[in-house]
């Protein structure tokens, strides 16, 4: 049964969803940004607790139990999270902006629409778990350590950028952030390889694995969940769904759409991913699935939404209308959702979550002026970081003319 997209008409709420939506199989979550309900609100927001319940439907489960409905979560966090959605739906405007005024070239994939993913994913995590994944790593790049101008300087090839201008935007990495990677799945085993390192050093950490649905066919996933299984590895594949894979429906060429189905006996569930506080309990669930319990291989999908194209070469409405984006930008925003609970729930004003506006437009402003400011990499800057730091060879031919004599 398809999934329902609720809308505000006239003071009322209606269910609808889109034509080509309601065709797709394999969807039985909600994927509204706003059904989550408060149960019990702290006497001193302050010190304590929000208590809220999660639609019954947020999750569809596969060979195990679904995460707790019941959700605490302090106000700070709840503020923490808005704010951070807010700077990566700016940062990735400004990167959309740079790139329509060719500042930024070659291949960008932005992810705005599936802010709930990356901040509610960061939230559910510890500071030493690792995350890799796919095209859309903008915001997976801040959150695991780096910086909204590193970002965008390293889109515009600069020296300030976390890959020192020579990665682009699929090519940037933190020490617990393995990169945006563009060989379409490839970074799945390469996230099963982390989680093994993990598993025989002993850590107590777990790797979140990202690809897309349009990845989910290529055989090198199912290798790596193979694998994974077959040594119970501390790794939680991730399918960020955003119903249009590689620029059109991921359904054509998949003879199973749900993809938290897929793993065999790996367990799988299927998330909401457009209510934060759905995600981010998805993911706590998940960690301590691996970690904690020490069950191995867990797969989540995230049923999102993307409101641009695949790329920015692709205008994303060949195979969508724009009356469809236009509808889920209006009714199912993940950042529109968080919104309308704290100001319901009293956690905000208005007033004060517009301050939080302003100071996130104010970050990223700032992050692109000094982007901006930085300079372009010299020629000598084409053969340094080939190698980690303390493992360079004295000498790397055809590096510089006088060391040719040497091979």
């Amino acid at each position: 049964m398809a999934s329902l997209v609720s809308t505000r008409l006239a003071g009322r709420r209606l269910t609808t969803l889109p034509r080509n939506l309601q065709l797709r199989r394999g969807f039985s979550v909600k994927t509204t940004a706003d059904t989550t309900q408060l149960t019990g609100k702290p006497s001193d927001p302050a010190t304590e607790p929000y208590t809220l319940r999660l639609h019954e439907d947020s999750f569809k489960t596969y060979k195990c139990d679904a995460p707790s409905l019941d959700v605490s979560i302090t106000k700070s966090e709840l503020l923490q999270m808005y704010s951070e959605m807010q700077v990566m739906r700016r940062m990735e405007m400004a990167s959309d902006a740079l790139y329509k005024a060719k500042l930024i070239r070659g291949f960008c994939h932005l992810a705005t629409g599936q802010e709930a993913v990356s901040v509610g994913l960061e939230h559910g995590i510890k500071k030493d778990d690792r995350v890799i994944t796919g095209y859309r790593c903008h915001p997976f790049a801040v959150l695991r350590g780096g910086t909204v101008e590193g970002v965008i300087a390293e889109l515009l090839g600069r020296q300030a950028g976390m890959s020192h201008g020579k990665g682009g935007s699929m090519h940037i990495f933190t020490p617990t952030f393995f990169g945006g990677n563009g060989i379409v799945g490839a970074q799945v085993p390469v996230g099963a390889g982390a989680a093994f390192a993990q598993k025989y050093k002993g850590e107590k950490h777990c790797t979140f694995a990202l690809y897309g649905d349009g990845a989910s066919n290529q055989g090198q996933v199912f290798e790596a969940f193979n694998m994974a299984k077959l040594w119970n590895l501390p790794c939680v594949f991730v399918c960020e769904n955003n119903k249009y894979g590689m620029g059109t429906s991921a359904e054509r060429s998949s003879s199973n759409t749900e993809y938290y189905t897929r793993g065999d006996k790996i367990p799988g569930i299927q998330v909401n991913g457009m209510d934060i506080i759905a995600t981010k309990q998805a993911v706590e669930y998940a960690r301590n699935w691996t970690v904690n319990d020490d069950k191995g291989p867990l797969i989540l999908e995230f049923i999102t939404y993307r409101y641009g194209g695949h790329s920015m070469s692709d205008p994303g409405t060949t195979y969508r209308t724009r009356e469809e984006v236009q509808r889920m930008r209006s009714t199912q925003d993940p950042i529109r959702g968080l919104q309308r609970y704290l100001e319901e729930w009293g956690v905000a004003t208005e007033q004060e979550l517009k301050a939080l506006d302003k100071d996130a437009k104010a970050v990223v402003d700032k992050a692109v002026e000094i982007a901006k400011a930085s300079p372009e990499p010299e020629i000598k800057d084409l053969w340094t970081d080939i190698y980690y730091k303390g493992t360079e060879p004295p000498f790397m031919r055809g590096r510089e003319r006088e060391e040719v004599h040497y091979y």
